[in-house]
C-alpha cells in the first residue's frame, strides 16, 4: 500500500503543471508558427531584396513603350488580327447543296457516286441537304445588314435561330463578301464559368482565396501588359519570360501567403528550381534542333514578326508553364516543414529532412503526373494522328512537334522534382538554426528546472507525509 501511494502521486501534476502542460501544447497546436529570429529575417531579406530589386528594374527597362507595331500598321486581317463585329442568327432554312453550289465536304460511300452524292440523277441518287443561315450585323456602322452563311450537313459547326455569333469584317472586299462568320459568341457561358469559379475560391478559401483572386488578376495583368507586349517589341523572350515570371512569383506568393520566412523560403525555392530549368531547356532546345515553330499560330506570328526569336519563345513557354506549378510544390513543402517542426520541435534535422521528404515524395508523384496528363490532353489531336499513321515509335517522339512537347514535359517535371528537395533542405536548414535569444531561453530553462524540482519537492513531500501517517 504504501509503494502504491508512493507511486501514484507521479501520476496526478499539480494544477499548475497541468496549466504549464496546456498552454506549451496549446502554442503548437493552433494559431500561425511563431516567426523566426531577426537574424534569419536579416538573412533572408539580404537574399530576396536584391532579387526584388533586379526584378523591378528588369521591368522598368523592358517596359514596352509606344504604340505597338501590330497596331501603328493597322490590323493584318489574318488569324485573331480580324476586325469583328457582333452578329446574330435570323433564320435557318434547309436547301439542296447543289441548288447553292455547295459540294458536300464529306468523303463519298462506298457504292455511291459524287452525282449521287450533289443531288443529281444517279443510282439511288439523293439529294444532299444543307442549311442556309441568314446572318445579321448588329453592331458596328452596316448594323441591321443581313448575308447568307451556307453550311454544310458534315460541318463541325452549326447554327440555330438567335444565336449569337461574332463576325469578320473586310473592308476591302466586295460588298456582298466583307462579312463572314468568324466564331460562336461565348461571352455569357464563359462569365458564368469565371462567376462560378470565383464564387468557390471564396467560399472555401475566404479571405485567403480573394488575394488568390486577386494574385491571379495581376498575374494576368503581368502577362498582358509586360510579358506579350514586350515580346511583340523585340526583347528577347527569355529575358521578358524570366523577368515577368519573377515578378508573377513575387506577388502571388506574397499576396496569397502573407510577407513570411516560410514565404520566402518557398520564393527562393522556386528560383532556384526556375533557374534549373531555364538551363535545362536552354541546353536541350539548342541540342535537339527545336526550332519552335510547328503550328500555324506559330508561323502567322513568325510570318507578321520575324524579329520574334522563336526558339526563344518556346523556351519562354518552358519557364511561364512550369511556374504555377513550381508555386505549389515550394508552398507545400514549406508548409509541411514548418508544421512538422511545430509539432515536435526537439525533432534532428535529419529527422525533419526525412519526414518532410516523405510527404514531398508523394506530393512528386501527383504533380509530374498531372503535368504530363495536362500536356497529353491539350496535344490529344496531335496524338490521334500518329496513331493511325504508319510510324513507329521512335519516329514519332524524335519528330519535332512531338520531340518539342517532350521537351517542354521532361524539363518542367526534372525542376518540379528537384524543387522538392531543394524547398524541403533550405526550409529546414531556416527552421532549424532558428533559436531564441539566449537570455529568453535561460529564462524558460530556469522556469522549467524550477517547476520540475519544485514538482518533485512536492511529490517527495506528499509521500513523506504519506509514509508517516502510515506508519
Amino acid at each position: 500500500m504504501t509503494a502504491i501511494q508512493q507511486d501514484h502521486p507521479p501520476e496526478q501534476p499539480r494544477p499548475s503543471d497541468q496549466e504549464h502542460g496546456h498552454g506549451h501544447g496549446h502554442s503548437h497546436s493552433h494559431g500561425p508558427a511563431a516567426p523566426v529570429s531577426a537574424r534569419l529575417r536579416k538573412i533572408i531579406a539580404a537574399v530576396l531584396i536584391p532579387f526584388a530589386v533586379a526584378v523591378v528594374a528588369g521591368l522598368i527597362v523592358l517596359w514596352p513603350g509606344g504604340t505597338p507595331d501590330h497596331k501603328a500598321s493597322g490590323r493584318s486581317g489574318l488569324g485573331f488580327d480580324q476586325q469583328t463585329v457582333a452578329g446574330r442568327v435570323v433564320k435557318v432554312e434547309e436547301v439542296n447543296c447543289a441548288d447553292v453550289n455547295a459540294q458536300p465536304q464529306a468523303p463519298t460511300e462506298p457504292g455511291q457516286d459524287s452525282a449521287a452524292q450533289n443531288g443529281a440523277p444517279g443510282q439511288g441518287g439523293r439529294k444532299s441537304v444543307c442549311e442556309k443561315a441568314t446572318i445579321e450585323v448588329t453592331s458596328g456602322k452596316d448594323k441591321g445588314r443581313t448575308f447568307p452563311e451556307i453550311v454544310q450537313p458534315n460541318a463541325s459547326r452549326q447554327f440555330s435561330a438567335g444565336q449569337e455569333l461574332k463576325l469578320a469584317y473586310a473592308p476591302k472586299a466586295p460588298k456582298d463578301l466583307q462579312y463572314s462568320v468568324s466564331d460562336v459568341d461565348r461571352s455569357m457561358p464563359m462569365a458564368l464559368l469565371a462567376g462560378l469559379f470565383a464564387l468557390a475560391v471564396v467560399v472555401v478559401g475566404r479571405l485567403r482565396g480573394v488575394f488568390a483572386l486577386v494574385a491571379l488578376a495581376i498575374s494576368f495583368g503581368v502577362l498582358t501588359l509586360f510579358i506579350l507586349p514586350a515580346i511583340l517589341q523585340g526583347s528577347n523572350p527569355l529575358v521578358v519570360a524570366v523577368v515577368g515570371g519573377s515578378a508573377i512569383m513575387l506577388l502571388a506568393l506574397y499576396m496569397c501567403h502573407g510577407l513570411t520566412a516560410r514565404t520566402s523560403v518557398a520564393v527562393l525555392g522556386t528560383l532556384v528550381s526556375l533557374l534549373l530549368i531555364g538551363v535545362l531547356g536552354s541546353l536541350f532546345i539548342a541540342w535537339a534542333s527545336l526550332t519552335g515553330n510547328t503550328d500555324d499560330q506559330t508561323g502567322l506570328v513568325h510570318g507578321l514578326y520575324p524579329n520574334i526569336e522563336i526558339r526563344g519563345l518556346l523556351l519562354a513557354g518552358v519557364i511561364i508553364g512550369s511556374l504555377g506549378v513550381l508555386d505549389d510544390v515550394t508552398v507545400t513543402q514549406t508548409s509541411a516543414v514548418w508544421e512538422l517542426r511545430a509539432a515536435d520541435p526537439t525533432a534532428s534535422r535529419r529527422r525533419l529532412y526525412g519526414a518532410a521528404m516523405r510527404i514531398g515524395r508523394d506530393h512528386i508523384a501527383s504533380v509530374v503526373n498531372t503535368l504530363v496528363l495536362a500536356y497529353a490532353g491539350a496535344s490529344l489531336p496531335l496524338l490521334l494522328l500518329f496513331s493511325i499513321a504508319d510510324s513507329g515509335v521512335g519516329t514519332v517522339a524524335t519528330s519535332e512537334i512531338v520531340a518539342q512537347e517532350i521537351v517542354r514535359t521532361l524539363v518542367g517535371s526534372i525542376g518540379l522534382v528537384a524543387s522538392v528537395p531543394v524547398t524541403t533542405a533550405l526550409a529546414v536548414l531556416v527552421v532549424s538554426a532558428d533559436r531564441a535569444p539566449a537570455a529568453d531561453g535561460g529564462a524558460e530553462r530556469g522556469a522549467d528546472a524550477g517547476g520540475a524540482q519544485g514538482a518533485r519537492t512536492g511529490r517527495g513531500g506528499r509521500g513523506r507525509r504519506r509514509r508517516a501517517k502510515t506508519r
